[in-house]
């Protein structure tokens, strides 16, 4: 299976969701990004700076899909880039519905290094496989848009926050058929699972859907650029699982995950160093709440000390016209 060649860099991912609905799985924790290794031949591709941003809904069950970091109106973001027609365009994923056909149900094997899929071996699940099956959607992510390779300082974290949906997803790498697989994302667990992917990284993967049904995977992309800004930008995949899903309902289906304890809402396109919406005035207020308690304390202490000096003065007069008179 395939993947492409990341070095592990020490970055850490700022806790960002609590889904409190019970088919929500929250990534709560902060965790060093996993790095995909080396890929098998085959991905190579190249994106022109004029592809167009499409309008209007559609849905991908065939082909080969990415996503990845976009510049739109010079905003940065997170979009699909949909490469199943000749000429290929970036979608909004508000407006782009993934079909996981019948064609992707496969049997779990009877292995034990299986066994993180948290599947009885013998079930069948839903895969989106690293190699393609022309039958099935072939997804995947890339830092290739020129913009984002020109800007980026050496490449972007992709963290799954959050999954709604039937069942669990589990994104997961393999190399070769004999190598133990990677996992990248399992909506079962409950802590943070960010993952690195070098500038010009083009990687495809497996996803695996363990019931059929709407499923809405929210991700985050971010990155420090070379400007020592940091952008971030999170959006929400829409998953249409299995032949008889209706892609009526998965459009209209919201993703309800509330921000955590302590955090903004969710802001899907924000140009700050992963902090909360409203921190620097909330610090600027604190600041100036402080600056004002101290220049009343150093007013109170300055009266203090003038009365103390006028009591003294009145003191010494006094003195002074007793000693006169004797």
């Amino acid at each position: 299976m395939t993947a492409e060649r990341a070095r592990r860099r020490p970055r850490t991912t700022t806790a960002i969701l609590r889904c409190t609905v019970a088919t929500v799985i929250v990534l709560a924790t902060t965790q060093t990004p996993a790095a995909a290794q080396e890929p098998t031949p085959g991905l190579g591709q190249s994106i022109a700076a004029d592809q167009p941003l499409a309008t209007g809904r559609a849905e991908l069950a065939t082909g080969h899909v990415d996503i990845g970091p976009r510049y739109v109106d010079n905003q940065w973001t997170l979009l699909i880039h949909d490469g199943t027609h000749a000429r290929p365009v970036w979608r909004n994923p508000d407006d782009a519905l993934l079909r996981v056909s019948d064609a992707a149900l496969q049997t779990v094997p009877d292995d034990p290094a299986y066994a993180f899929l948290g599947v009885d071996a013998g079930k069948r699940v839903y895969v989106v496989p690293q190699v393609q099956n022309s039958d099935v959607v072939w997804l995947g992510w890339n830092t290739q848009d020129p913009r984002v390779m020109q800007t980026i300082d050496r490449g972007v974290t992709l963290t799954l926050l959050g999954v709604r949906g039937p069942g669990n997803l589990t994104t997961y790498l393999q190399s070769g058929n004999f190598a133990a697989p990677q996992p990248l994302w399992r909506s079962a667990d409950s802590t943070a699972q960010p993952f690195w992917a070098e500038v010009n990284t083009h990687t495809h993967a497996n996803w695996v859907f363990t019931a059929p049904g709407v499923y809405l995977v929210a991700v985050q992309a971010s990155a420090d650029l070379v400007n020592g800004e940091a952008v971030s930008a999170t959006r929400t995949l829409r998953f249409a699982v299995g032949d008889t899903t209706s892609a009526d309902e998965a459009f209209a289906a919201t993703a309800n995950i509330p921000p955590a304890a302590g955090q903004a809402p969710i802001d899907e396109n924000r140009t700050a160093d992963d902090e909360p919406a409203g921190t620097s005035t909330t610090l600027l207020l604190i600041a100036l709440a402080g600056t004002a308690a101290l220049l009343a304390v150093g007013l109170v202490l300055l009266l203090v000390r003038g009365r103390g000096a006028k009591r003294r003065a009145e003191l010494e007069r006094a003195a002074a016209r007793s000693d006169g008179q004797r």
